[in-house]
């Protein structure tokens, strides 16, 4: 990263999950690419209803309007859609105010390969293989699933996290997954002391509390949360890991294999990143949800 993007949190999303592109798309299924454009050109001063990432966006550049500072929050539009087509998608942003100034519109190609020359944090996107690729370069990212989960109504941004092959590898996953229940158990109550190796989300959070550092803690605007199925014994090896690397997480729930869903809706996330397809499909029903295919459980 360098120049005016410097000491920023960078958040790239692609169209789709920003704005509902669903009729637009269905034009594209049903006619092809050129009726596609057409139609987009047809209706580019009818603005685009939010998709399911707009709240998240929305209240990520919110924050840059809490700080006297220089903006520390940039979010970039990373687009499979040309520039023509693409201009529908910057006179959506203009209506709804939001400060998006960067794109780039790569005319039905994956734009994955542009998070490395923004530098940024984090990609969102509805097309699973291109958060795939982010992920296989070393990025953070998810794929946005379609929800119908109300937008919640704290002032906060509020971010949830699952811990293994999220924020931490999934080299304790993978005991699980081969061994069982009680070697993951014992593996865990005797490594307790070695931190976890960090997974694809850690520099993501590690941003976010940079922000949150410039905050007393009674007007944040970021609120955290590690949500995760794991319970005692195996939660002390997380504590220790997040100490380790001077990381905060505001608040951890351990589980034990409860569903997550109703403790999402408790926390009241804007979104929740979790590995694993089942998991995420609960979460849908009641929050925003990022599926993270990365780990043993997205092999093969």
């Amino acid at each position: 990263m360098s120049g005016l993007l410097d000491n920023k949190l960078v958040i790239a999303i692609s169209s789709r999950a920003l704005f509902d592109l669903s009729d637009s798309h269905e034009v594209y299924q049903t006619d092809g690419l050129k009726a596609y454009a057409d139609y987009q050109i047809d209706h580019e001063d009818t603005p685009l209803a939010p998709g399911d990432a707009f709240p998240l966006v929305e209240k990520l550049l919110k924050i840059n309007t809490m700080l006297s500072a220089a903006p520390r929050v940039e979010v970039i539009l990373l687009s499979r859609n040309s520039a023509d087509t693409g201009l529908r998608i910057f006179n959506s942003i203009q209506h709804y105010g939001l400060d998006i100034t960067r794109a780039a519109f790569c005319s039905g190609e994956s734009p994955y390969r542009y998070v490395a020359s923004f530098g940024c944090h984090l990609f969102l996107s509805t097309h699973a293989e291109d958060v795939r690729q982010a992920l296989d370069s070393g990025f953070a990212a998810a794929t946005i699933l379609s929800s119908k989960a109300q937008q919640s109504k704290n002032f906060q941004l509020r971010i949830a996290f699952d811990g293994d092959a999220v924020l931490f590898s999934d080299e304790a996953e993978k005991i699980y997954q081969q061994n069982g229940l009680q070697a993951f158990t014992d593996s865990e109550i005797a490594a307790a002391n070695k931190p976890l190796n960090g997974g694809p989300f850690k520099e993501f959070l590690s941003a976010l509390q940079s922000i949150q550092a410039e905050f007393s803690e009674g007007d944040c605007p970021i609120r955290t949360a590690l949500i995760t199925a794991r319970s005692a014994p195996a939660h002390e090896r997380v504590i220790r890991t997040l100490r380790a690397w001077n990381v905060r997480i505001d608040e951890s729930i351990f589980l034990g294999g409860l569903d997550k869903g109703q403790f999402l809706k408790a926390f009241e996330a804007d979104v929740f990143f979790d590995d694993q397809e089942g998991h995420c499909e609960s979460a849908r029903e009641h929050v925003a949800t990022g599926h993270v295919p990365n780990g043993i459980k997205n092999a093969g």
